[in-house]
């Protein structure tokens, strides 16, 4: 008897401070459609996602909300319970970082890695942003914020959020000492991380440039796992967070393999980890090199997966574009809701919402395609049949080729689902839904009977259920209710394993329900579009510009405070007059490839070098190239900064709009590069 295959999935753990919006629900819902897949092919699933609990940031939230931590934490938890729920998600386990088993287990791995000679003690200084829970070097800040002296006083991380100075005793991990080793292993597991252009991002920006020594313990705060016999360390995120893929599976560092708890050797390695492209360095990299010095085999598969974005950007409240999950889903269903989300998003890349798009595919694609289809193939049967179905006898030309299609469709689903391509894997289904609908056309059931021709006319009856009952099984690894709902409707019992499906496998006889209703009633398209627009949060706090001025001014204005400086809010016309504001033509503008927000200005300012700016526009103008020869305003005497590797020497003068669009500020083309502007 062969071993039964297992198949274990899990999601990034989610941080509990704000609600989860349509974005983070993305990456549940597919992890979720994949272990549906799974288990449906009749493979022994588990399915992991949860909270990580511990640092600095959740202490402020605790506190900001007048409450403790684990009472702040428990709400936070059952808030992200009741949103799985609500979508439906068939986790195995749901864990959280402050579960007393997670924590004694992070201890004995924190003590392992120190007794393999891999954890040593030191100081640690560097800039650190509690938004982000991670440290940067200053050549990895979007933007340097320094003193009338040159002195940095602060600066902005690349997600935009400010960051602060620490100065600390740390523990730190040997990274550098694996970086020959994890290059290796990236090289020949080029499956290891997909899609492949984030391993090429992570060998080219982090890995080749030289890895250094992580910080994995805290002493600024306690809110966390103590380091056993050296309490006043808390075991950072690196090590806590990152271990729970193996700490909710029993992985005890202290039994060889083969005692470890079954639960640990019937799933480990995992399968499939999805993480968002934000996180993937963490994922790939800092935990890769964690679990080899442990001993232990590596994730089969990373899946770095893009973010579901708006017109203006990636959803934030800060910036006020957020979608919430749940009033979609009360609104319009559970399955329109993750139809959308597992077929918008391409694989690997950045899926759109809008509402014109989600309107559209719940109309066109469930409503028109699928619902219609159930909906036209039942009443027919009542119609033409008294709602039994008959048999198939292949006597239609028509019907081979609606066959071939469905075997081909199956087979060609079966490899996107394994691969994780999820909007592939459905697209293979609807190929079958329009073929089908397409043989309704071809056969013209309605001249059948006409013609009382039954016995072709029963053949083209048998066929439709025959292809949605392949359709209907094949859906069970996206949607929730539809699968059942078209089984009802088609007087079928309980949904088939996905394993081994055959289009002739169709059971006649059966009656049909005879009230057959619409699964998807189609929308009214200027209403729900209005609708879903004005769901969108009206928040215009942080937006553009304003959340890195508003960081900006918090840095600046902590330093004169520091320096008694801060005595006079109005600007001295003297002061202003020693700005100088100059006109300056784009010679070329370039995405710096280590910075997911900074764009590369190289301007001609009237002199013969000319100049180089940076500035964290890559939003908002996405194709920079497109302005070369524009002519913009710049700050011309700003003291030169290193931001990114690059030095930048000064400022784009730009604007804000009202939706929170940042606009550069161009001129007219008679004004020549290096005039003063006044």
């Amino acid at each position: 008897m062969s071993e039964e295959k297992t198949f274990y999935i899990t999601t990034p753990i989610y941080y509990p401070s704000g609600k989860l919006q349509l974005g983070n629900t993305y990456t549940t819902v597919l992890a979720d459609a994949l272990a549906r897949f799974h288990r449906a092919l009749g493979e022994k699933t588990f399915f992991l996602t949860g909270t990580d609990e511990h640092g600095l940031k959740i202490q402020q939230k605790a506190k900001e909300a007048h409450k403790s931590e684990i009472q702040y934490l428990d709400e936070m938890a059952d808030d992200i319970k009741n949103l799985w729920k609500i979508m439906d998600i068939s986790y195995d386990q749901f864990i959280r970082t402050t579960d007393s088993d997670h924590e004694k287990r992070v201890q004995a791995i924190f003590s392992k890695l120190l007794e393999n000679g891999d954890i040593y003690k030191g100081q640690y200084e560097g800039w650190y942003s509690v938004s982000d829970e991670e440290y940067f070097t200053e050549s990895q800040l979007a933007e340097v914020f320094k003193d009338e002296n040159g002195k940095i006083i602060g600066g902005i991380a690349p997600s935009g959020h400010k960051v602060e100075l620490v100065k600390e005793e740390s523990y730190f991990f040997k990274m550098s000492k694996y970086a020959d080793w994890l290059l290796d292993y990236y090289r020949s597991h080029p499956e290891f991380l997909q899609p492949e252009s984030r391993m090429n991002e992570m060998i080219k920006n982090f890995i080749e440039p030289g890895l250094e020594d992580l910080a994995v313990t805290r002493t600024s705060f306690d809110w966390g796992v103590k380091v056993p016999g050296d309490e006043k360390h808390v075991i950072y995120v690196w090590i806590d967070a990152l271990s729970n893929y193996i700490t909710a599976l029993g992985y005890d560092p202290t039994k060889p393999q083969n005692e470890q708890d079954e639960k640990f050797k019937t799933f480990w390695p995992a399968n499939v980890q999805l993480v968002g492209k934000e996180i993937v360095r963490f994922h790939t990299i800092y935990r890769q090199i964690m679990f080899h010095s442990l001993g232990i085999e590596l994730p089969k598969e990373v899946l770095g997966h893009g973010w579901l974005v708006m017109k203006d950007g990636k959803m934030s409240k800060s910036k006020g574009n957020v979608i919430y999950p749940e009033t979609l889903t009360q609104r319009y269903g559970l399955d329109a809701v993750r139809y959308y989300l597992l077929r918008s998003m391409p694989f690997g890349n950045d899926g759109v919402f809008s509402p014109e798009d989600f309107v559209n595919r719940v109309n066109f694609d469930l409503a028109n395609d699928l619902g219609n289809l159930v909906n036209r193939t039942v009443s027919m049967i009542n119609k033409y049949f008294d709602g039994v179905v008959p048999a198939i006898n292949g006597s239609n030309l028509e019907d081979q080729d609606l066959k071939q299609v469905a075997i081909n469709s199956y087979e060609k689903y079966l490899k996107a689902f394994s691969e994780s391509k999820t909007a592939d894997g459905l697209e293979n289904v609807w190929e079958l839904v329009r073929r089908t609908n397409k043989y309704i056309d071809e056969t013209k059931p309605w001249e059948l009977f006409k013609n009382n021709d039954l016995e072709k006319l029963s053949d083209a009856m048998a066929n439709l259920v025959a292809s949605l009952r392949m359709i209907a099984a094949m859906l069970q690894a996206g949607f929730t209710n539809t699968p059942k709902e078209i089984y009802r409707q088609l007087g079928l019992k309980e949904l088939e394993s996905i394993k081994d499906l055959k289009f002739d496998d169709v059971i006649s006889g059966q009656k049909v329900t005879p009230d057959p209703k619409p699964i998807f009633p189609r929308l009214d398209v200027e209403k729900e579009i209005e609708f879903i627009s004005a769901l969108v949060t009206k928040d215009k706090k942080g937006k553009g510009r304003a959340a890195m001025e508003e960081a900006k001014k918090e840095v600046i204005d902590k330093t004169l405070e520091n320096t008694n400086d801060a005595t006079d809010s109005n600007l001295d016309f003297n002061d202003f007059m020693k700005i100088k504001l100059i006109a300056a033509k784009i010679k070329s503008g370039i995405n710096l490839e280590n910075s997911d927000k900074l764009i590369k200005w190289e301007l001609d300012d009237g002199t013969k070098k000319g100049r180089v700016i940076l500035s964290a526009l890559r939003k908002w103008y996405p194709n920079p190239e497109e302005l070369v020869g524009k002519t913009i305003g710049i700050v011309a005497n700003l003291k030169p900064r290193k931001m990114a590797g690059v030095v930048s020497e000064g400022m784009v003068l730009a604007g804000e709009n009202k939706n929170g669009d940042v606009i550069l500020s161009f001129l007219p083309d008679e004004i020549e590069a290096g005039s003063s502007l006044s």
